[in-house]
């Protein structure tokens, strides 16, 4: 999530996804931003209509693709049905929707839309973590603060802040990275998505750049924020399992 678009969040959750996928886990990514570039970014076409509007199964609704363990709920470009899921009446509908078919898998990725919507919110509803990409630039504290007051603060104990495009040749680079660390501190992956043309190019070619470019510096660095999200992950697990058995004595 961040309201700031070209921020690199569908970039990070093609590529973050197949990384899942890569490493042995079933992993489903959600296209629900009307703009669709998930669905294109993994080289399929979006739907005249979206899944999640007309009446289909969810076996119907979500499409293989050619990565294995990675599945994707596509988006659709009608007008009307972008309406129609930015509706709240529908919210609720929707987030049922989404939920009835998420258990079948390991990681859900919900790519939403660069703006703070009513689908939005229901993407947040639905998840129980954020992942927040954020351009090394001079905005990028002010976005993140606007985005701050929508996310409850229960859930910042399991969400994170990515520094995409980075380049350290830039001095903005660095103090942009030294002030977001020193207010945020732990919410911020130490992981950085560096500023490489391989990523870019492997969107417009609709593969992940860890299977177009597998040498580069993006895909090395998309690789190691997945090891990193499955570390605190397993270290969130273990103070859970600690907790509960302090609990219990």
């Amino acid at each position: 999530m961040n309201q700031k678009g070209g921020v690199g969040k569908t970039t990070t959750a093609i590529n973050l996804g197949a990384c899942f996928a890569r490493a042995g886990y079933k992993t489903l990514l959600v296209d629900l931003d009307p703009q669709c570039n998930a669905t294109s970014g993994l080289g399929l076409a979006p739907l005249e209509r979206h899944p999640l509007v007309v009446e289909v199964s969810w076996s119907e609704a979500v499409l293989s693709t050619a990565w294995g363990n990675l599945f994707l709920l596509p988006g659709g470009r009608s007008l009307n049905d972008v309406k129609t899921l930015t509706n709240v009446e529908q919210a609720q509908r929707l987030r049922l929707q989404l939920t009835s078919g998420l258990h079948a898998y390991d990681y859900v990725l919900i790519d939403s839309p660069p703006s703070i919507s009513s689908l939005t919110k229901t993407a947040l509803e639905c998840s129980t973590r954020i992942l927040m990409p954020i351009q090394c630039e001079f905005f990028a504290m002010e976005g993140i603060a606007k985005m701050t007051a929508l996310v409850p603060k229960e859930m910042w104990l399991s969400s994170g802040i990515l520094l995409t495009m980075y380049d350290p040749t830039l001095e903005l680079t660095t103090e942009v990275e030294s002030e977001v660390r020193d207010y945020f501190g732990d919410f911020v992956y130490q992981t950085v998505i560096p500023r490489d043309v391989a990523v870019t190019e492997a969107s417009s070619f609709g593969k992940p750049v860890i299977d177009y470019a597998p040498r580069s510096h993006g895909a090395r660095a998309y690789i190691e924020l997945c090891m990193e999200v499955l570390e605190n992950e397993q270290e969130e697990e273990v103070g859970q399992g600690t907790a509960g058995s302090d609990e219990n004595e």
